[in-house]
């Protein structure tokens, strides 16, 4: 096997990327507070082409050297916007037809093996502070919730790493 270069990969340039059909998910994170996580997130944003990312609370926004360090530069073609609070995110995004779904521990969560994506809908995923997860105030407001199995003795990914799988399993589901 040889690796592909770079030059090879087909990369669009961010031009062709902010053109390009997106996936029909908003990433909402809640007060998360490691800027890194938030480039991470931004990353991942656009390797599988969300829409937008929600950055609300805490949660650093752009420009950040801490982000980019992470983001690798996907601060500039992923499209975000910043709310003061995420439950003015949700509120919003509920009024725009959005199914709201915290990835949060939570009484009723489907397990992620065991979601169903339904490709007639928007979603919004909100992925909570690194310490003390989805705020229960909106975590009400949720339409429903997923969570990740885990076999392990902790229960907890790191918050940028639980976007991955998840998202992924929208992209999986959604492209």
């Amino acid at each position: 096997m040889r690796k592909i270069t770079n030059q090879e990969l087909g990369r669009p340039s961010a031009e062709e990327f902010s053109a390009m059909e997106k996936l029909p998910v908003v990433v909402v994170l809640d007060n998360v507070r490691s800027a890194q996580n938030v480039g991470a997130f931004f990353r991942t944003g656009d390797a599988f082409a969300v829409e937008k990312i929600a950055l609300c609370g805490i949660t650093a926004t752009p420009p950040s050297r801490e982000i980019h360090k992470s983001s690798l530069g996907a601060e500039f073609t992923v499209a975000w916007e910043y709310f003061k609070t995420t439950v003015e995110a949700v509120a919003l995004l509920k009024n725009q037809g959005y199914t709201v779904l915290a990835i949060e521990q939570v009484e009723g969560a489907v397990m992620l093996d065991r979601l169903t994506v339904d490709k007639s809908k928007r979603y919004a995923l909100i992925f909570g502070n690194e310490v003390s997860g989805v705020d229960q105030a909106v975590v009400d407001m949720c339409d429903g919730a997923i969570e990740i199995p885990q076999v392990g003795t902790k229960h907890s990914i790191n918050v940028s790493v639980c976007g991955g799988v998840v998202i992924w399993k929208f992209f999986e589901s959604l492209r």
